[in-house]
């Protein structure tokens, strides 16, 4: 019951709340992040696979500047993320955004973490099964490392919340979640500035 209708209601009802009650500070950052970028816009729009591996558009705060090499190659992420882009990415300001897809009905607020469209023919079958599920703003991985563990172990945990969806479940991510967000824990890998990518066997 919860899985199949409660879940969905308490994400329409909490999503609209939350972008009301967030507007003021959403805003702000639309005019914070127009100049940081240096012309790159404020918004990161990106393909993603959410239930059933069906595609959506993901929305976030974009935290990185366009800037290239002489050789008109994207500059490495570190040098591109801005200073008001690391603030708004060790707070999560940058995932504000996504509450939108959360009211179309592409995510939930609590899920696997929506990842890269080319990660879909690396995934073996149990890891694949963090899609039969919506993808969400944050999820059980979120709460036990976030990019700071191993792609391997992320989707252990991935799938762990599958098997495990329930309301109390969700709660527990909520809090942990929020005491993550205010010590601003795990925002990067051990070994990058922001994820590395999947290949597979990482």
């Amino acid at each position: 019951m919860y899985r199949n209708f409660f879940k969905r209601f308490l994400d329409i009802i909490l999503s609209f709340l939350a972008l009301v009650c967030l507007s003021w500070l959403i805003l702000i950052f639309i005019v914070l992040l127009h100049f940081a970028n240096k012309g790159a816009g404020v918004f990161f729009l990106q393909p993603r696979p959410g239930k059933d591996a069906r595609i959506f558009k993901v929305i976030k705060f974009k935290t990185m500047t366009d800037e290239k090499d002489s050789s008109g190659n994207l500059l490495p992420d570190e040098k591109r993320l801005t200073r008001i882009g690391k603030f708004v990415r060790s707070t999560s300001i940058d995932e504000l955004p996504q509450l939108i897809n959360v009211l179309k009905g592409d995510m939930s607020l609590i899920g696997p973490r929506p990842l890269l469209v080319q990660y879909l023919p690396l995934y073996s079958p149990e890891q694949a099964r963090r899609h039969e599920v919506r993808p969400g703003i944050t999820g059980w991985a979120q709460c036990h490392g976030r990019n700071a563990i191993s792609w391997t172990e992320k989707f252990k945990l991935d799938v762990w919340y599958v098997d495990h969806c329930s309301f109390a479940t969700d709660l527990k991510i909520v809090f942990i979640t929020a005491k993550k967000v205010l010590l601003r824990k795990d925002i990067n890998s051990a070994t990058s500035a922001t994820m590395e990518y999947f290949n597979g066997k990482n």
